[in-house]
């Protein structure tokens, strides 16, 4: 073989090195955004649950016709089996006399009964205003936003 010719064969150490690069970088995106990617599926499923509470009330309300006071072992068999496991307790709170900030906890839904949905507080702390009778607030933690707190009034 000429001089000419082995020059010509193969990669030259600049393409190898801009390839690798391209590699990396690619790699560096992917890693980047996965962990984003989980913690929006793990909120989505955190609403999710939290909406599957809101139907348990609503089918307890309906079977009840509102003769009992709503408690975490009455509603346990309406939920159990149908929340994520990011959901590992739900929690009946006492019912609101005045407007009051809450501490939300993780893997946590807490029901405010005669409370409505008011505005987000600080970390991990959500206000809750006074509702009426039917009206229950159920609060959990989401990792958006720093640990926030998510609020579905029904």
């Amino acid at each position: 073989m000429s001089k000419q010719q082995l020059k010509e064969r193969g990669f030259t150490i600049i393409e190898v090195v801009l390839v690798l690069a391209i590699a990396a970088l690619i790699f560096l995106m992917v890693f980047i955004a996965l962990p984003a990617l989980q913690s929006s599926q793990r909120d989505t499923a955190r609403k999710e649950d939290v909406s599957t509470v809101a139907s348990a009330i609503n089918s307890w309300t309906s079977n009840n016709r509102g003769a009992a006071t709503l408690t975490d072992t009455a509603l346990r068999p309406y939920w159990e089996n149908h929340v994520s496991r990011n959901t590992t307790t739900v929690n009946v709170r006492a019912a609101l006399t005045a407007a009051q900030a809450v501490t939300v906890t993780d893997a946590t839904i807490d029901i405010y009964p005669r409370a409505t949905c008011g505005e987000q507080g600080g970390s991990g702390t959500f206000n809750l205003r006074v509702g009426t009778a039917r009206q229950y607030a159920l609060v959990t933690r989401v990792e958006a936003g720093n640990g926030s707190a998510f609020c579905q009034q029904l």
